[in-house]
């Protein structure tokens, strides 16, 4: 979320970040949030169904009117019914190359079964669990000895280029969803951009 916030300013986009919410008080969102005078909002999950807390968080977020809902770090599965509710402005970044690992320990599953190649997806959120359509993606390499922890390291500085990108994408209104796959008009200049980035040495 921060990559996006500082993205947002240096490149003066034509949007602002209307508030961060998290379902916990300790989050580290909310105080950069604070720090960059962004509204902030804790609606706890804790001891509630997914529907409650859903609802609850669906009215939040309305307070705020948002163009685009962005999830980022955020490990519930929403219902139906939220998804609908921000369906086309719904996304997330995915840990993995999808549709390979939907779901928890990509980079761990990524190596049991002797890929070589792993990354990250920024894709519209649906019902079903990261299988929204995709928007971008970044790939590394997998190295000799790799770990999970050595993966998620080397793949963190492209989610923080990709998913900037994919929001500013969104912003610009140059995402075209048709037949469950996105594309990306060109740049006002004419020049396309790719929806795909390797690591250095991918």
């Amino acid at each position: 979320m921060q990559a996006i916030v500082r993205a947002c300013t240096a490149e003066g986009w034509p949007a602002r970040v209307a508030a961060i919410i998290a379902n916990r008080p300790e989050a580290e969102g909310l105080g950069f949030a604070q720090e960059n005078g962004i509204a902030t909002a804790v609606v706890p999950s804790r001891g509630k169904s997914r529907e409650a807390f859903d609802a609850e968080l669906a009215a939040e977020i309305d307070r705020h009117q948002p163009d685009l809902v962005v999830l980022a770090g955020f490990m519930r599965i929403l219902t139906p019914e939220f998804t609908e509710r921000y369906a086309g402005r719904l996304i997330n970044i995915h840990p993995s190359l999808l549709p390979a690992f939907p779901g928890l320990q990509t980079h761990a599953r990524a190596l049991e079964a002797g890929c070589k190649v792993v990354g990250a997806t920024v894709h519209f959120v649906t019902a079903e669990l990261d299988h929204g359509p995709y928007v971008l993606q970044a790939a590394v390499p997998v190295r000799p000895g790799d770990t999970p922890e050595t993966l998620a390291e080397r793949i963190l500085p492209l989610e923080h280029v990709i998913y900037p990108r994919a929001v500013r994408w969104f912003v610009e209104d140059r995402l075209v969803v048709a037949d469950g796959r996105v594309t990306v008009t060109p740049a006002a200049d004419g020049t396309p951009d790719p929806q795909w980035l390797f690591g250095e040495d991918a």
